[in-house]
């Protein structure tokens, strides 16, 4: 069983995050940002595993702080969960369009956190987040768990573009965990990711 629990205290947060790949269904969210809590419930219902994610923040100075570490932590749990890796697909990718908008998320659990985003948004805000915080949360999401992604997205709603990235992310995150039948081999030429 690859379920991992984390959680994170600080003076500015507190979140912890249940993260399980191989059992879909169970998705609870609360952060205290609503949209932040949309998107999630998305990415996890969309990649096929559950997800509980429970954040206390500093929303009264802003939601930066809350967002940061809800990626931290769940990043964490991701890497956790992974282990050697043995047996998973590894690399993956999903396209997901929302109306006129379209997310690409091609990711690689290779042990080295990288993100590249490649698209804008039209407003300052989606929901009550600044728009440069979800690139923000796919970082510390990326660099804590190991994942080398690429996420391209466009569009004309904010709210429809935001939707696509997390679907697309959830959809291709749930794909590169799934183990392959039979396989028992950590999947990179090295021997170790």
């Amino acid at each position: 069983m690859r379920s991992v629990e984390k959680s994170r205290e600080t003076k500015e947060t507190a979140v912890r995050v249940v993260f399980d790949p191989d059992t879909p269904g169970t998705v609870d969210i609360s952060t205290g940002i609503g949209f932040m809590d949309h998107m999630l419930n998305a990415f996890a219902r969309h990649g096929g595993f559950s997800l509980t994610v429970e954040a206390k923040g500093d929303l009264e100075v802003d939601c930066h702080h809350t967002i940061e570490d809800i990626g931290i932590v769940l990043g964490t749990a991701v890497k956790e969960s992974v282990g050697e890796g043995r047996g998973i697909r590894r690399f993956a990718h999903a396209i997901v369009p929302m109306d006129e908008s379209r997310a690409t998320a091609a990711l690689d659990i290779s042990g080295r956190g990288y993100l590249v985003m490649d698209g804008s948004f039209t407003g300052i805000s989606t929901g009550s987040i600044p728009n440069d915080l979800f690139e923000h949360f796919f970082y510390s999401f990326c660099t804590n768990a190991g994942i080398t992604a690429h996420v391209i997205f466009s569009g004309v709603n904010d709210h429809h573009k935001c939707e696509a990235i997390f679907k697309a992310f959830g959809i291709a995150l749930g794909k590169a965990l799934s183990v392959r039948p039979g396989e028992t081999a950590v999947p990179s030429t090295k021997g170790t990711l």
